[in-house]
């Protein structure tokens, strides 16, 4: 066979499996001291205020002030023209991400658990007993963040599994016009529906970005199967 289908065939199949794998927590990543700290919640003094994105109003009523370190081990955006956030007028809400601090950060068991984030909510998996026993529910949380700042919602679009984050702002109450009031979990001890942390965010922060080798292999493996291809049909056809 000749060397170009061949580097056709080992890029893709590469491709297809890093492509698989793209969202992976990394391993071996370098903890930040931050990250050993339980998140910092204290009384504010911030009034309730209103705030305008994307011709809707919304009426944001803080009730804490709010720093969270953490890494990260699942996001979903949100799109607030699609689905649910459409039909409750809520394009303030930019993206969920859940992160995990403490001994949950440095368990060497937390490859070996699953984590995905629905519409609203962060679940978590595994069919390792030992890893499940390791793991700290309480050191864990999905946090619905908001703004209506452009800055800060152009850092959070860069977000990946395994970066470390700092986020500070307000944990808040917030409604639209037209649309349902969300409210706040106060404390990381519980669990269940109502348990994620609503944030109005005044700071975003991807401290440590984690390094996927996964994601350098996807996209490296398709610029050299791009490239085969090119060369592939480039080439004088030689007749056998």
């Amino acid at each position: 066979m000749r060397p170009i289908p061949i580097l056709i065939a080992a890029s893709a199949v590469t491709l297809l499996i890093s492509f698989w794998n793209r969202n992976d927590l990394p391993r071996n990543i370098e903890l930040l001291p931050a990250l050993a700290d339980e998140p910092l919640q204290s009384v504010t003094d911030e009034a309730p205020f209103t705030v305008r994105y994307d011709d809707v109003d919304y009426r944001v009523e803080p009730q804490y002030d709010y720093e969270l370190n953490g890494m990260v081990v699942s996001f979903r955006h949100h799109d607030g023209n699609s689905r649910m956030h459409r039909l409750s007028n809520d394009h303030l809400n930019m993206l969920d991400v859940c992160v995990v601090w403490g001994s949950n950060a440095a368990n060497t068991h937390l490859q070996d658990i699953s984590f995905w984030n629905g519409i609203f909510t962060c679940n978590v998996k595994t069919s390792d007993r030992e890893a499940w026993d390791s793991f700290d529910i309480y050191k864990l949380s999905n946090n619905h963040l908001l703004s209506d700042d452009e800055r800060v919602r152009d850092e959070v679009r860069d977000v990946r599994i395994g970066d470390q984050i700092k986020v500070r702002g307000y944990l808040a109450s917030y409604e639209s016009g037209g649309g349902g009031k969300r409210g706040t979990s106060t404390t990381r001890l519980d669990t269940g529906d109502g348990a994620c942390e609503t944030l109005f965010v005044k700071e975003f922060d991807i401290v440590r970005a984690a390094t996927n080798y996964w994601r350098i292999g996807m996209y490296t493996s398709l610029l050299i199967f791009l490239a085969s291809l090119v060369m592939y049909f480039a080439a004088p056809y030689k007749p056998h």
